[in-house]
């Protein structure tokens, strides 16, 4: 129950800030009877104050606190709805015609993306789905060389011990007649200890063979340092504690999923390096929205595998579904032919998963320093 009130209430704290960077602006109000705004005092020529931008129709009721809740988590009323349909079935269009200045019909590329991450793990979260969760099984024990050398040696040492008793044994028992039988069972003593010593000195060139942390790496709780002593200290610490770094992974994810974006960009900028026909801003409008859009399939995909509907179709959904999508989303927003479409498309799943690797390694970085 704790973990479902959690879950709404991210839902609903993403849906808000979606909202804080969307301005309402391009949706309907009701009628008012104001003449000046109540905010700056300016003369009213419309529904809106044309000074500082507020609604000229301000309300004072519960029930519109409670529209406000719904209209500020889903645009129930605006243009949430006109820029779904178009994100999902034309993704071209949307972003072309965001960039060319109609802005008010649609929600912004940066809230529809915040939306969506919120949203995403308010799901996650209700349905108890965590990384932290994962069973990592039983960790092996770490050898410690250094120790394990010093141990063998002694075993060799008093081994070797053994068979040279063994010997003197020997050489007595030869040099008295009718002790064959005595003869024949210290000689086989003396073959176990041969075998003995053999298999330790195998062992022991296998150590120096493998390598492994030394004594001094033990007693610092590290394998190896990279000079910087705090993370070195968080790295210790997720080798300690996985569970723990992962369940740091994934709130990093949830705080840091922003990073996405300017970290994608640069690559879709490669695709069109050789035009100015295309400038930075209209790359971000196109990776902030594609972002938005996966992350809500995210959300589907999520729901359909814990309600155990279409588990044999979700891997083949989540590999042809982002492709076709950014295949749409790249043809209408760029207007390029189906050929080049195409190609661009899978050179930018290549580029997806080099900024996916580049992202962990900083959530990781991250997590340690945390």
């Amino acid at each position: 129950m704790d973990n479902g009130i959690e879950g709404i209430g991210d839902a609903i704290t993403g849906g808000l800030a979606a909202r804080a960077v969307e301005p309402d602006h391009g949706e309907g109000t009701s009628e008012h009877s104001e003449t000046h705004c109540l905010n700056c005092s300016t003369e009213l020529i419309g529904t809106h104050c044309h000074y500082c931008g507020q609604k000229a129709h301000v309300h004072r009721s519960i029930s519109a606190i409670a529209h406000d809740l719904m209209h500020g988590v889903l645009h129930l009323d605006g243009k949430f709805w006109r820029t779904l349909p178009l994100l999902i079935l034309k993704p071209g269009q949307l972003t072309r015609r965001y960039i060319h200045g109609e802005r008010a019909k649609f929600v912004s590329p940066l809230g529809m993306f915040l939306f969506g991450v919120f949203l995403m793990f308010g799901i996650l979260t209700i349905y108890g789905a965590s990384l932290s969760n994962i069973d990592l099984g039983e960790r092996p024990a770490v050898v410690n060389v250094d120790a394990a050398r010093t141990h063998i040696d002694t075993r060799m040492a008093e081994a070797q011990a053994e068979r040279d008793a063994v010997d003197r044994r020997i050489a007595i028992v030869g040099s008295q007649p009718g002790q064959e039988a005595r003869l024949a069972e210290l000689e086989q003593e003396a073959a176990a200890l041969d075998e003995q010593i053999s298999d330790m000195e195998i062992g022991r060139n296998s150590l120096d063979l493998i390598g492994g942390p030394t004594d001094a790496a033990q007693n610092s709780g590290n394998y190896f340092t990279t000079g910087w002593s705090r993370l070195d200290y968080g790295i210790r610490k997720i080798n300690e504690n996985p569970g723990l770094a992962l369940y740091k992974l994934q709130a990093n994810f949830y705080k840091f999923s922003w990073l996405l974006i300017p970290l994608s960009v640069p690559f879709v900028w490669l695709l069109f390096f050789y035009t100015r026909r295309f400038k930075m801003y209209d790359h971000t409008v196109f990776v902030t929205y594609s972002l938005a859009f996966m992350s809500l399939f995210a959300i589907i995909l999520t729901v359909l595998g814990f309600a155990g509907m279409g588990n044999p179709w979700i891997p083949l959904a989540a590999i042809f579904i982002p492709f076709i999508h950014m295949y749409k989303q790249l043809r209408g927003t760029y207007q390029i032919g189906r050929i080049g479409a195409f190609l661009r498309t899978v050179i930018l799943s290549g580029f997806c998963f080099t900024a996916a690797f580049i992202f962990f390694v900083m959530l990781l970085t991250i997590g340690a320093l945390g």
